[in-house]
């Protein structure tokens, strides 16, 4: 004699078929983020983010400073501006002094 299913098996893998197509989605939905993401760096890597103009690296005291080709903006990550933040008065007025120019 079969066996039928029960009710409850039934619920069971609707469940988890419901489970799977949303692991499914999400990772599809992460690919396509992380593919996004890499475009827009591509387009938006050393650009200036007041002009959108090329940036150049300018090495200070080891420290790699975006400087824009254009509109001549200075630009600190996170780590450089760390770094400044803990030198010298002296050494940041000499530093302010050559973007003057």
């Amino acid at each position: 004699m079969p066996i039928k299913p029960t009710e409850h098996e039934d619920e069971y893998f609707a469940r988890i078929e419901q489970e799977m197509k949303e692991k499914i989605k999400n990772q599809k939905k992460k690919r396509a983020s992380k593919e996004e993401r890499e475009k827009l760096r591509e387009l938006h890597f050393m650009k200036c983010p007041r002009c959108g103009m090329n940036l150049i690296e300018i090495d200070f005291k080891g420290m790699k400073i975006d400087e824009c080709t254009d509109c001549r903006g200075i630009w600190l990550d996170a780590v450089e501006f760390d770094a400044m933040a803990k030198m010298d008065k002296p050494v940041l007025e000499r530093l302010f002094n050559v973007f003057k120019n």
